[in-house]
C-alpha cells in the first residue's frame, strides 16, 4: 500500500492534474527505479532468509509458543537453536511446563513428571541409540493426570547416526498427546530428515548487544566517508580495510568464546569420556565458530545495504529510515547520487553478498566490490 500510494503520487502535479510530457518522463523513470529497488529489496530478504533465520529473543519466542498453545495450535516438534548462553534450555523449560504442568525450575531435574530428557552421556559425549529407545518407550506410557509428555534432545546435534535414524521414526508418527523439543547450537550437523520434521526456532545470541555495537561502528565509519569531498580509489581502499578490520575483530571475538566453552567441557568431562572424544569436539567447536561469524558478516552486510537503502529513500522524498541516526549522512549523499547511480551501488552490495555466500575470497570481494560501492561515479 505505501509503495502503491508512493507511486501513485508521482504520476500527477501537486495540483492533481497531469504534467506536461518531461514531467511525466521523470516521474515514469522515478517509478521505474522504485520498483526496481522493491523487487531487489525483496530478492535479498528472501535469500537472506534461507542463509540466516531470523532470530528471537528468549522472551519473544515464548510469547508466541503461548499464544499457539492458547489457540491449540502447537506443533509436535521444535528444535530451538543458538549459541551457548542465548537460553535454549530456558526455553524448553518454559515451553515444557506451559504444555506439562511441572514447574520451570524442576524440568530438568529428577521431580519432573512425564518429562524425558536425553542428553550427551556416553565416554564419546553422544547421544546413543539406547537413550533413544529408553525415551521412545517411555513416551508410549500414558501421561499422569492429563499431562502432555514431553521429550528434550539436549545437544541434538551429538546424536550418533543410529540415535538419530531411531529418532526420526518418532518425528515422523509422534506418541499421541508428545512434545518433542530438540536442542542444538549446530543445527547444520543434523540430518536434513530430522531438520524438515521440525519447526526452528532460533534464538538470539547473548552477543547481540556486541553485534549491534559493530555494526554502529561502521555507520559511524561510513558517515566519517561521507564527509570526504571526493571519493578517490584510495579512500575506497582504505574503506574495504576499515570493513576487514571489523571482521578480524568479529572473528576473534567469536573464536574466543568457542574457545572457552570448548576449555569448559575438556576440564569438566576430560576423567570421564575417551580419546576421540576431544578430537570431536574440537572439530565441533571449530565449526561453530565458522558459522557464528558467517551470522555475524551477514548482519555487517545488512547494515551497508541498509545505509545505501536510506541514500536512496531520501533521493525520492521517501521519510523512512532503517538507520535514523545516520539520516543526516544518508541525505547528504543522496544529493551527490542520482537514482541510478545509487541503485548501482545497492545492487554492488547484493552481489557483494552472493558472492560471500558461494565462498569467494572475502578480502577480494570485499575490496572490489568496494572499489566500485564508493568511486566518484
Amino acid at each position: 500500500m505505501r509503495l502503491a500510494f508512493r507511486i501513485s503520487s508521482l504520476t500527477k502535479d501537486s495540483d492533481g492534474r497531469n504534467g506536461d510530457t518531461a514531467k511525466r518522463r521523470e516521474n515514469r523513470s522515478r517509478i521505474s527505479a522504485i520498483w526496481t529497488f522493491a523487487k531487489m529489496r525483496w530478492r535479498l530478504r528472501l535469500r537472506r532468509f534461507v542463509l540466516v533465520n531470523m532470530a528471537f529473543s528468549r522472551t519473544t519466542a515464548f510469547e508466541h509458543l503461548r499464544r499457539a498453545h492458547k489457540q491449540n495450535r502447537l506443533a509436535h516438534a521444535y528444535l530451538i537453536t543458538g549459541p551457548p548462553g542465548s537460553g535454549k534450555q530456558l526455553l524448553a523449560a518454559d515451553l515444557a511446563s506451559l504444555v506439562n504442568g511441572t514447574a520451570a525450575k524442576d524440568v530438568f531435574s529428577a521431580r519432573a513428571r512425564d518429562i524425558f530428557v536425553a542428553r550427551p552421556e556416553s565416554k564419546s559425549r553422544r547421544i546413543v541409540i539406547a537413550q533413544i529407545r529408553d525415551l521412545e518407550h517411555t513416551l508410549q506410557m500414558r501421561a499422569s493426570n492429563g499431562r502432555r509428555k514431553v521429550a528434550i534432545i539436549s545437544d541434538a546435534d551429538r546424536l550418533q547416526t543410529e540415535a538419530a535414524n531411531a529418532f526420526l521414526k518418532t518425528l515422523e508418527e509422534p506418541p499421541r498427546d508428545s512434545l518433542l523439543l530438540l536442542l542444538s547450537a549446530l543445527p547444520e550437523s543434523l540430518p536434513e530428515t530430522i531438520l524438515s520434521r521440525c519447526i526452528g526456532i532460533p534464538l538470539e545470541p547473548d552477543g547481540q548487544r556486541q553485534t549491534r555495537d559493530e555494526e554502529e561502528k561502521l555507520v559511524k565509519i561510513l558517515q566519517q566517508a561521507s564527509r570526504e569531498n571526493n571519493w578517490t580509489i584510495q579512500c575506497a581502499y582504505r574503506l574495504a580495510l576499515e570493513f576487514q578490520r571489523l571482521l578480524r575483530t568479529i572473528r576473534e571475538e567469536v573464536k574466543r568464546e568457542t574457545d572457552e566453552a570448548l576449555n569448559k567441557e575438556i576440564t569438566q568431562y576430560k576423567d570421564s569420556t575417551d580419546g576421540a572424544w576431544l578430537d570431536e569436539r574440537e572439530g565441533y567447536y571449530k565449526a561453530l565458530t565458522e558459522s557464528f561469524y558467517l551470522q555475524r558478516r551477514a548482519g555487517m552486510i545488512e547494515t551497508l545495504f541498509a545505509w545505501w537503502t536510506d541514500v536512496l529513500r531520501a533521493r525520492n522524498g521517501v521519510a523512512q529510515r532503517d538507520l535514523p541516526h545516520a539520516k543526516e549522512a544518508t541525505a547528504a549523499l543522496a544529493t551527490r547520487f542520482s537514482t541510478a547511480e545509487i541503485l548501482r551501488r545497492i545492487r554492488c552490495v547484493e552481489e557483494l553478498r552472493d558472492q560471500l555466500a558461494r565462498n569467494i575470497h572475502e578480502a577480494l570481494a570485499i575490496e572490489v566490490a568496494f572499489l566500485t560501492i564508493f568511486s566518484a561515479k
